[in-house]
């Protein structure tokens, strides 16, 4: 028997691109999964694996404490795992008040309700590399949070408090610090990944927002879900540790082209804008904490997966559900999801 089987688990923001992956695996342990959700969006992940018919959903948002702490104590949540969040870097910019609030106040609504509740026994919380800053080296997990930027800053801030709460009040609290996600069900295409497939499948040029050069860690998600799991069942012995997730599939928004145009042996068209704004030029994890201690390495390369991950979203882009029928409706998903 799984150390989740019959587990009641909350995850937060479980509808989204990588919740949905988790939620997945978590209902395929015997989990009872519980999903907090802001907005439902019938085309995603979550929808089309059915995982709304195996679930608990629940309408909310991480920034009303008072509906928080109740849907953790109410339903004696044991497994908590935060992931819902502001996710996008030019949102970020073009509305700081909303990300640093779903962030950073979002975060510390779910640890409050989590220093209150008696049934909690383990605790995951979604960090990210963009936590760290600038560095011109791979990150480690002793190295500052200093992000300039809202995102940044909205993570450095939620990583630090999610610390605080594991040292002040010893709760059982696990931070996660992932590179670049990819894999399906990403719909969001201001990503670089799902936004170039969408371009390619729209017979239109992928515009690189970038210079084209800036690098990036890609992880593939199903790999970030087996560390959220192998985490989740050691948090009581490795709490108010971070760990790192990251691959060794770095490369910038070009190489990434040219690894597409490889596994699907096509040429893909581009243009380069150099528009991109705060964002930082190059990033990598070293993943050696979470080698050690947990046997975790990524399994899946980069361009192993390509070739299937791009069939995944030709088979949803023509599929008879898809929203995602012309660029006006990708800008109008990405800023509703």
């Amino acid at each position: 028997m799984s150390y989740f089987a019959h587990k009641r688990v909350l995850v937060t923001g479980g509808a989204g691109f990588v919740g949905s992956h988790l939620v997945e695996a978590l209902v395929a342990l015997g989990a009872h999964v519980f999903v907090l959700t802001r907005t439902a969006y019938p085309a995603g992940y979550f929808f089309s694996q059915g995982l709304h018919k195996k679930t608990t959903m629940l309408i909310g948002d991480v920034k009303d404490a008072e509906r928080v702490i109740d849907i953790v104590t109410s339903n004696e949540i044991s497994i908590l795992f935060h992931l819902a969040a502001q996710p996008l870097v030019v949102p970020a910019f073009v509305n700081p008040r909303e990300t640093l609030a779903t962030n950073i106040l979002g975060t510390v609504n779910m640890l409050e309700a989590v220093r209150i509740s008696p049934w909690i026994e383990s605790v995951i919380v979604a960090s990210s590399d963009k936590a760290y800053g600038r560095l011109d080296r791979p990150y480690r997990e002793d190295d500052p949070l200093v992000g300039k930027h809202p995102y940044e800053v909205s993570k450095s801030s939620a990583d630090l408090i999610a610390q605080t709460y594991a040292e002040t009040y010893n709760l059982p609290v696990v931070i996660t610090r992932f590179g670049n996600i990819y894999g399906e069900g990403d719909l969001h295409p201001s990503r670089v990944i799902p936004g170039m497939i969408f371009s390619i499948l729209r017979n239109e040029p992928f515009h690189i927002r970038s210079n084209g050069k800036h690098t990036r860690a890609y992880v593939y998600v199903k790999d970030v879900v087996e560390g959220y799991l192998m985490l989740a069942e050691r948090a009581s012995e490795l709490k108010g540790q971070a760990f790192n997730f990251g691959s060794d599939d770095v490369c910038s928004v070009l190489d990434l082209v040219r690894v597409f145009e490889n596994a699907l042996k096509r040429t893909i068209s581009y243009t380069i804008q150099n528009t991109a704004a705060h964002e930082i030029p190059a990033q990598s994890l070293s993943y050696e904490k979470a080698k050690t201690i947990l046997g975790w390495t990524p399994k899946k390369r980069l361009p192993d997966m390509a070739s299937s991950v791009y069939a995944w979203y030709e088979s949803y882009m023509f599929s008879n559900n898809n929203p995602l029928t012309s660029q006006k409706d990708a800008v109008i998903f990405s800023l509703v999801s």
